[in-house]
C-alpha cells in the first residue's frame, strides 16, 4: 500500500466518522458516557451532607430550592446573626420557607 492509498483511506474513515457523528458534533448533544458522568455527579452532590454553619455558597447552592440569591442570604444571615441553632432557624432567612427546609432536611446538619 502506498502513501496515496493510505491518505485516501484515512480521508474515507474521517468522512464516515463525521457523517455518523455530525449531529452530536453540531448540536452539542451529549454522548451516553457524558450523560452518565453528569448523572453520577448530580447524584453525589444531592447526597452530600451540608453543615449549615460551615457551608460555602457552592455547597448551599446544591440544596433543592436554593439558588445563588438564597445562598448569599443564608451566608449573610449567618455572618450577621451568628450560627444557626437549629435547622428550623433557616426560616428566619428571607426567601427560605418551610418547603425548602423540609425538602433538604435529610441533607442538613448543624
Amino acid at each position: 500500500m502506498n502513501i496515496i492509498q493510505l491518505k485516501n483511506g484515512l480521508r474515507f474513515l474521517l468522512a464516515i466518522f463525521l457523517v455518523f457523528n455530525s449531529s452530536q458534533l453540531l448540536a452539542g448533544t451529549k454522548t451516553p458516557f457524558e450523560s452518565s458522568v453528569e448523572q453520577k455527579v448530580k447524584v453525589k452532590s444531592e447526597q452530600q451532607i451540608i453543615h449549615l454553619n460551615d457551608s460555602t455558597l457552592a455547597q448551599l447552592k446544591t440544596l433543592k430550592g436554593i439558588g445563588h440569591k438564597k445562598a448569599v442570604a443564608i451566608v449573610a444571615y449567618r455572618e450577621k446573626m451568628g450560627s444557626f441553632k437549629s435547622i428550623d432557624d433557616l426560616i428566619k432567612v428571607k426567601g427560605v420557607g418551610k418547603k425548602v427546609i423540609n425538602d433538604n432536611r435529610g441533607r442538613l446538619t448543624m
